[in-house]
């Protein structure tokens, strides 16, 4: 493992994006354990598209205009639904950190799709890992499958930080109705500005 993918890789998770936003979001307004589900969900997300990569079917989303756009239209109708439950959430929020289980499975699968309906990331990792599999490789496959999961354990591990301390903080504001409001709507309009610009991204 060489340390140019590890710190590439790193830069990468650290950049916010739907991901981090979402996760965020989740530590802000529901705590540190809604958050870790957010973190394992989006993590998850990005597993079709690695497989995607490792085995060349990204390739398709690269070539095929329809493709591409249905995957990303999907993923901007998902973004701007995100947006508008987080708009037209209101009021303070209970302390309380208990979630149910199926809360989370819910607060995961949302994270799940908002990385699976992203078609940016198969390209993405179609033109990212190749750069670190040496060309004389035995097994570029495994090679490839094995920056994949160090990928995702980075992923994983700097979401949850983010999370969490999204979570710390929140008790500071969380009992302002003024201040949830304003930042829900931050969210709402962060969550807006991501899907316009995924609808203009080209392949």
């Amino acid at each position: 493992m060489s340390p140019e993918f590890l710190i590439t890789a790193l830069i990468v998770v650290l950049v916010p994006g739907t991901g981090v936003i979402y996760t965020l979001s989740c530590g802000l307004t529901r705590g540190a354990q809604v958050s870790i589900a957010a973190a394992f969900g989006c993590t998850l997300g990005i597993v079709p598209h690695m497989a995607a990569s490792i085995f060349g079917l990204a390739a398709l989303l690269h070539a095929s205009a329809l493709a591409f756009q249905i995957v990303k239209y999907a993923g901007v109708a998902y973004l701007l639904y995100m947006a508008w439950n987080a708009w037209r959430e209101s009021g303070t929020l209970d302390i309380s950190e208990k979630v149910e289980a199926a809360g989370l499975r819910k607060v995961a699968t949302r994270g799940i799709l908002i990385n699976i309906l992203n078609p940016k990331l198969s390209i993405f990792f179609l033109a990212f890992l190749p750069q670190f599999v040496s060309a004389d490789a035995a097994s570029p496959v495994l090679h490839m499958s094995a920056l994949a999961l160090v990928f995702m354990a980075l992923t994983f591990v700097v979401f949850i930080v983010y999370g969490v301390f999204a979570a710390l903080v929140r008790r500071h504001v969380i009992s302002r109705p003024a201040v949830m409001t304003w930042m829900r709507r931050i969210f709402a309009l962060t969550f807006a500005g991501l899907g316009a610009r995924l609808a203009f991204a080209e392949r």
